[in-house]
């Protein structure tokens, strides 16, 4: 009988000691895991730190079902990687920021608001905010920042005047090395994937010109103010000899319909101010010196909305459009690398680049 016990015993403490082992092994790869984001995250090269945002967001999908409202697996695998964001979910009522600003580079500015946890994300690379790699990197890894950090909301605007975004950066495209250009629009994709389902409220603030690149942004937001104007707004990449690719495309469709999209992105259609708003294409257009207190206005509404049933509801709309893309990102890429480097379109973007130049000189 006293074998028997101290056999028991001897069996119990394995179990124990085999189950602390387990604990620790799995302490020590949460953290490894952790270590590998950060140091990714101060890394240059975007290419390290997609591949554990690959990781943390499931290839860019939204962490939340649209079926149901059980959190999925990709939602999982970001909570293990970002436990700070829980821990502030669940103090978001007890916390108190004090105004901080965020921009760790010179091409953003990014600050938090102390009562509201709203960020304000102003693009600053002049001369036209123009999308690079490295500008798309920036904006990915400072969304990426302000989502752990549990901000509920979010205004995407500009320090430069007259313009919000030209869109992306025509060298990138140019006579470009291949493996810069795949990496291009493989971290274009993921600024979208990451804006277009961002639990955050994001409202645009336009207070300039909008065209290709910057409209799709503006679009990616949940609400869009425009300053009036002489301002333009839209998908004009036909006029440059080039087609906007298919999640442009549903992107405009979903926010002003077929038809006009289809006119729209056949015709390059830059729209001003009150074409916009007529269109859907923006919410409000308000005096320029009136856009910031729109926007703060708009914003507190929206804040009133539980966060889980607002996104949810997002989602139901948008998720399908986003699907689209996380199903096919690579076909899209290796797409796109085809058309931009076929000697036709070159030669368009050659000539489109030297009207630049000369309109340079001119001034």
């Amino acid at each position: 009988m006293a074998t028997s016990c101290v056999n028991l015993c001897y069996r119990n403490t394995n179990v124990v000691r085999r189950g602390i082992a387990m604990l620790d092994r799995m302490s020590m790869a949460s953290k490894s895991m952790l270590n590998a984001q950060a140091l990714a995250r101060s890394r240059l090269s975007y290419r390290c730190y997609n591949h554990l945002s690959k990781i943390h967001v499931g290839l860019g999908s939204t962490p939340y079902s649209t079926k149901n409202s059980k959190v999925t697996a990709s939602h999982q695998a970001h909570s293990l990687l970002s436990p700070c964001k829980l821990l502030s979910q669940q103090k978001a009522t007890a916390r108190k920021f004090s105004q901080r600003s965020l921009g760790q580079d010179n091409l953003l500015d990014v600050s938090v608001d102390a009562s509201s946890g709203v960020a304000t994300l102003k693009m600053q690379k002049p001369p036209v905010n123009s999308f690079s790699l490295e500008f798309l990197t920036s904006l990915c890894i400072n969304l990426d920042k302000l989502h752990s950090d549990g901000c509920r909301g979010l205004v995407i605007g500009s320090s430069l005047p007259k313009i919000f975004s030209a869109g992306l950066e025509i060298t990138e495209m140019y006579q470009p090395d291949e493996a810069r250009l795949r990496e291009f629009w493989r971290t274009l994709q993921e600024f979208w994937i990451k804006l277009y389902g961002s639990q955050m409220i994001t409202i645009a603030a336009i207070t300039g010109h909008s065209p290709a690149g910057g409209c799709l942004v503006s679009m990616c937001c949940d609400h869009r103010v425009m300053a009036d104007g002489k301002l333009t707004i839209g998908l004009n990449e036909t006029l440059l000899g080039i087609v906007a690719p298919r999640w442009f495309s549903d992107t405009l469709i979903n926010t002003v319909g077929h038809r006009e999209a289809e006119r729209a992105l056949q015709l390059g259609k830059l729209y001003s101010p009150q074409e916009a708003v007529a269109v859907g294409l923006v919410d409000q257009v308000v005096p320029l010196e009136s856009v910031a207190a729109t926007v703060e206005s708009t914003m507190a509404q929206w804040l009133k909305i539980p966060s889980h049933a607002r996104h949810l509801s997002k989602l139901q709309l948008r998720q399908p459009t986003l699907d689209r893309l996380l199903h096919t990102r690579q076909e899209d890429i290796d797409n796109f690398v085809s058309f931009i480097t076929k000697e036709s379109i070159q030669k368009s973007l050659g000539m489109y680049l030297a009207a630049l130049k000369q309109r340079s000189k001119a001034k």
